[in-house]
């Protein structure tokens, strides 16, 4: 396979960055027997792009600040990091030959070194916008209808979707899936399009089996749906296909409907609300509010394309013992480098998990060079893919580094812990399940800046050029 000059193996370049962890005191830091860590270090310039250093020992540099971890005071639990793998993204990585794709999927799926190890996936229940054009499982000729779902099909999916997740599956079992619908079959709209529209009230217990067809179907290919949002982005009507579903909608679908049907059913997958931007934080709690409808929701996700990511942090305010969940945002091609690695950081990479979500996911992992495919009617034609795909040939995008700085170093399972907020040094801390600790610092200035991070009264040092990112494992 042909890689690009962005290969995830950059990490060999020289470094120019001086990291460190030190035990510290007032007399001149000198070798000690401290264990030993590393940073990986992303700069704005794409001169280091996940670079890994040793860590030396001592510095001269004043120390701007402190860093203090907790690991006593904890909170989330991350399920994990990753990207959609929407019907385009499915085909172009079936599209490549077999050695290239394996290769491409152990870089992103895998366990190695020179892995992203990419530990949660978002799919579409039916359609995306980035599929070649809409469909549902159970698609009619116009004027028709199919309450017993007779007619429902996974075929669709088992062109690229399903033969995807199964080679995922192989390198990674215990990756989790989260499946989001853009439409229900037209037949249960009251528009009948695939754009907009709602979702006629006679068929919501309808369309509460369509999802049980679809999570038994993916079980008997071997695939799990651990959680499921109810209706991707539903306060926008506007994309191809979309739904518009209003809070007392999706309150009332889920209490009388879909709710009771999972748990008849015996349906384990866990149902989240909303999925849209943090601009509509009333969105969930609404909903939350009621006890009826609440017990059979796990938790809320967002988007950022509105509001600020601090306003998620209401819905825990509100419902402490629900999910949060930060399942999507965009790159615009052709991606501003140093742009996107500095807002997707501090805003998602950090602010997210700061914020309460227990994942962090990108949107389509895969496109080809002109952004296809994408539906008519409002599919985004300027979605850049984490990795563009060209036959066999691979370009790795702002999105791969983006979830690349976090997902290859906080495990499924790392639980967040305290760390006090710096100006000018945005950053979240981790313990994995194996003890060790994870910091993620972004450095916003243009200066180099030199500073403790301190865990539990051990003192370690750290430097960091301006305008890089860090990861710090120790």
């Amino acid at each position: 396979m042909k890689l690009s000059t962005k290969k995830l193996t950059t990490m060999s370049l020289g470094l120019s960055l001086l990291c460190g962890v030190v035990a510290c005191d007032e007399q001149p830091a000198k070798e000690t027997n401290l264990p030993k860590g590393k940073v990986y270090v992303t700069s704005m310039d794409e001169t280091l792009l996940l670079a890994p250093q040793d860590l030396p020992t001592h510095t001269e540099e004043e120390i701007h600040t402190t860093i203090q971890l907790d690991t006593a005071t904890t909170y989330q639990t991350m399920d994990g990091f990753g990207y959609t793998l929407t019907g385009g993204s499915a085909m172009h990585l079936h599209n490549m030959s077999a050695p290239a794709r394996k290769e491409l999927l152990e870089e992103l799926f895998g366990d190695h070194e020179t892995s992203v190890r990419v530990n949660y996936l978002r799919i579409s229940i039916g359609a995306s916008d980035l599929d070649e054009a809409p469909f549902s499982y159970d698609d009619l000729p116009e004027g028709t209808t199919d309450v017993p779902l007779e007619h429902f099909t996974l075929a669709h999916d088992t062109l690229d979707v399903v033969p995807m997740l199964k080679e995922i599956l192989a390198i990674n079992p215990k990756i989790q899936l989260l499946g989001s619908p853009w439409s229900p079959p037209v037949w249960m709209k009251d528009n009948h399009d695939t754009r907009g529209g709602s979702l006629l009230p006679e068929y919501y217990e309808t369309y509460a089996r369509y999802f049980v067809k679809y999570i038994r179907a993916m079980e008997a290919e071997g695939i799990t749906i651990n959680a499921m949002t109810i209706q991707n982005e539903p306060l926008h009507p506007g994309n191809n296909p979309s739904l518009l579903m209003l809070p007392e909608q999706q309150s009332t679908f889920i209490k009388e409907h879909l709710g009771p049907l999972f748990k008849e059913e015996g349906i384990n997958t866990k149902i989240i609300l909303y999925d849209h931007n943090a601009d509509r934080p009333d969105y969930p709690i609404s909903i939350l509010d009621d006890p009826e409808t609440a017990q059979y929701v796990d938790g809320a996700a967002f988007h950022l394309y509105g509001g600020e990511i601090d306003a998620v942090s209401k819905v825990h305010e509100a419902h402490p013992n629900k999910h949060l969940y930060f399942t999507e945002q965009w790159v615009g091609a052709p991606g501003d480098f140093a742009k996107e690695m500095n807002w997707h950081t501090e805003n998602l990479i950090i602010g997210a998990p700061r914020n309460w979500c227990k994942t962090v996911l990108e949107w389509n992992l895969a496109a080809d060079a002109n952004q296809q495919p994408h539906t008519d009617r409002g599919g985004c034609d300027r979605c850049l893919g984490a990795v563009t795909i060209t036959g066999d040939n691979v370009t790795r995008n702002p999105a791969y580094y983006i979830i690349a700085q976090a997902a290859k170093f906080v495990r499924a399972g790392a639980v967040r812990i305290a760390s006090t907020m710096e100006k000018e040094l945005p950053n979240v801390a981790y313990q994995n399940p194996d003890g060790s600790l994870v910091v993620i610092v972004q450095n916003k200035s243009t200066e180099k800046r030199t500073f403790y991070i301190d865990a539990n009264g051990t003192r370690h040092l750290a430097v960091l050029d301006g305008e890089t990112v860090g990861t710090f494992t120790f």
